[in-house]
């Protein structure tokens, strides 16, 4: 439970660096804004990868019983919170988080205006079904849990960054996915982002349904939806 608790401490503590606005724009100006969230992104994946080993070493305490259904929703759920990650992260975004600058918006912020934090928050909820034991309910729920405090943070530093624009800006998306679209503030279009992420989204998909996922995590997805097969 130590190891578990530094490796939750370290990821939030890391992750609270973006909303601290001098010490966040204190490391762009020092090391420029692409190496900036390059090392950030790659940070983030090894505390991540730390975090989820952490919790395979954790006593196992059963919580409720797994059933193949329970690997089917995440099968299903994760690589949309995949794509909205990536397609998030490669678009520009003016009102949440991206690596890239600009007031024109991608094509994924008509979706919703916090594709990333839509994307961790289904890829966290995804995963949280099919492990139904105290050390998944922790590392999965309180991942969840972030993801939601992460909305009202993103937000309030948003309209404190872009001012009047933002009301501007904002008219056009939703935090809620797909509400502006069928409210008629927005239409839905794919561009270069968006296909991008959808193409590397089915690629990491492909490579970790084949083994990839077994060998980094040791679990088969594919072996809990398909018991004895």
């Amino acid at each position: 439970m130590t190891e578990f608790l530094i490796a939750f401490g370290a990821f939030l503590i890391l992750h609270s660096v973006p909303a601290i606005a001098p010490i966040r724009q204190g490391l762009i100006e020092r090391l420029g804004r692409p190496t900036y969230f390059i090392t950030y992104s790659v940070v983030s994946l090894v505390i991540l990868g730390w975090l989820i080993h952490a919790t395979l070493y954790l006593d196992y305490v059963p919580l409720w019983d797994p059933q193949p259904w329970q690997a089917w929703t995440t099968m299903v759920t994760a690589p949309i919170g995949i794509f909205l990650v990536l397609a998030g992260l490669f678009s520009v975004n003016p009102l949440s988080l991206s690596i890239r600058r600009g007031l024109r918006r991608g094509s994924i912020v008509a979706v919703t205006r916090h594709p990333v934090l839509w994307g961790f928050l289904i890829w966290a909820a995804a995963h949280l079904v099919p492990n139904g034991d105290l050390g998944g309910v922790l590392l999965f729920g309180g991942l969840a849990l972030f993801c939601g405090a992460g909305f009202f943070i993103v937000e309030r530093r948003g309209r404190r960054r872009l001012g009047e624009d933002w009301n501007r800006i904002a008219r056009a998306t939703s935090i809620v996915p797909l509400s502006a679209i069928l409210g008629g503030r927005a239409r839905l279009s794919v561009d270069a982002p968006m296909a991008s992420a959808l193409i590397l989204t089915a690629a990491l998909t492909y490579w970790l349904l084949a083994g990839g996922h077994t060998v980094l995590f040791v679990a088969d997805p594919l072996a809990l939806a398909l018991p004895g097969s």
